[in-house]
């Protein structure tokens, strides 16, 4: 029996000795077995971001060992914040008593290819007055402009002047409340918002919010800080500004789009996995979906069991913001509809950029068609919009190895599916990027009974 250690796989091999850039997967084996999901990633680097919020300390727990938190936690120390390793494994402490203000090539060094450094505005400019954003990276898969979050801060008061350096922001009057309507609900906007009205003076409204459930877990963790918000009905936040925050204690809610994931891992491998830590309610709509397609699945107190049922059924999926299907569930789905019996058709609403990654299914045997402009039905239920891509996925197909290049987070992944999925050899490059939202991803390959090398 091989016993998996904090940081190493069940082989006994270090992880980051296997974060190579390069694997070799020989596929056509199911995965088999038992992984666990930490707190979400779209959640806990927020809550990060949050501490710099607290007059006192803040801790966060069921924190994932994965590269976009080691971003904000250089970002944070590189502001001042002490940062600090739990006892108990995935837990932080934050002492933001310390913050300091940063230089535009501290913060450029520190965040690399990730975007949030624009979440660290509003506290920093409740904090120090002043916040600097270097130029924004992030997953290719579509334009995320962050117009919507220099509006929203110009709306609160803030001054933003763009340079070569990137943007400096300041609030030489403070920050008030506003009044803030979003032209779509999006995540990392309602955040902006969030993170910024709780200590700004008077009531914010903002409509057309997001309402992920990570967005709730961000509002419990405020909450828990002293700020004041109400979830009003259609989309409406209200934040009533107040004068300081504590630190916090927070267990994050769990990673539901790796739970996802890993369902669809077991759909297009023909395998039996259980996500411990998954929990049904957050996933109500994939769970739909998953059963649509032919999907088996249990839930139990400590997590769900994933596996296929009798056969593969083709779906209609439209993306759409939460309560719809999450975009990031799309990727790793249409692996798995490429071993469907007949035609399904993935309506992706959210990134125009995001199906581009079906190229590389296509090289290893699928028979996909992307449509650039969508496709317009009388069936459909999420309103058109002008960046949309429809894919049409055809099967079963049987799918071969081939080479292919990690191009985001979710489309990385899907390719390591399908090359476990798929009949020989396959050699996938560009990993590094998948350890941004896996924890110990090679790990739980080993664990599941993948068949793999990492060769560089």
């Amino acid at each position: 029996m091989k016993t998996l250690l904090n940081d190493a796989d069940s082989a006994g091999r270090p992880e980051a000795a296997l974060s190579g850039e390069t694997i070799r997967i020989r596929g056509g084996r199911p995965l088999r077995g038992r992984v666990e999901v930490k707190g979400a990633k779209n959640l806990v680097t927020k809550a990060m971001v949050a501490a710099l919020l607290g007059d006192t300390p803040s801790t966060l727990r069921d924190v994932p060992d994965i590269s976009d938190v080691k971003v904000v936690r250089s970002l944070l120390e590189v502001h001042g914040v002490r940062v600090e390793t739990g006892a108990e494994e995935g837990t932080l402490h934050f002492d933001p008593s310390g913050a300091v203000a940063a230089h535009f090539e501290e913060i450029d060094a520190h965040a690399g290819a990730s975007r949030i450094p624009i979440l660290f505005c509003g506290p920093l400019l409740h904090l120090l007055g002043e916040a600097l954003i270097p130029d924004l990276g992030g997953c290719r898969i579509g334009d995320r402009p962050i117009n919507f979050h220099m509006d929203a801060l110009r709306a609160f008061g803030a001054i933003v002047d763009k340079s070569y350096e990137g943007i400096r922001i300041t609030a030489p009057d403070g920050l008030h409340g506003a009044n803030i309507e979003l032209p779509y609900p999006s995540v990392g906007a309602t955040e902006q918002v969030l993170l910024t009205a709780v200590r700004a003076k008077g009531t914010t409204e903002l409509r057309n919010a997001a309402i992920e459930p990570e967005i709730m877990d961000l509002i419990a963790v405020l909450q828990k800080m002293g700020a004041i918000i109400s979830y009003e009905p259609n989309r409406v936040l209200l934040i009533e500004g107040v004068d300081s925050l504590r630190g916090y204690d927070h267990r994050a809610i769990f990673d539901r789009n790796e739970a996802a994931s890993w369902a669809c891992a077991a759909l297009a491998t023909d395998g039996d996995i259980f996500v411990g830590g998954a929990r049904q309610q957050e996933m109500l709509t994939f769970l739909n979906v998953f059963r649509k397609a032919g999907g088996w699945f249990d839930v139990r107190e400590d997590g769900i069991q994933f596996r296929r049922g009798d056969r593969l059924t083709p779906v209609v999926v439209e993306t759409d913001v939460h309560p719809g299907f999450m975009t990031d569930w799309q990727q790793p789905l249409i692996v798995a509809l490429t071993q469907a019996q007949g035609t399904s058709v993935v309506h992706e609403t959210v990134y125009e950029n995001r199906l581009g990654f079906t190229e590389a299914l296509v090289q290893m045997g699928a028979d996909i068609v992307v449509h650039p402009q969508g496709i317009d039905s009388p069936d459909r239920r999420v309103p058109r919009r002008a960046l949309e891509q429809a894919a049409v996925v055809t099967g079963p197909t049987p799918l071969h190895g081939a080479e292919v290049v990690v191009p985001d987070l979710r489309g990385g992944y899907s390719y390591v599916i399908a090359a476990l999925a798929a009949q020989g050899e396959s050699v996938v490059s560009n990993m590094g990027i998948i350890r941004r939202g896996y924890e110990k991803f090679f790990a739980k390959l080993d664990a599941l009974g993948a068949d793999f090398d990492v060769i560089g």
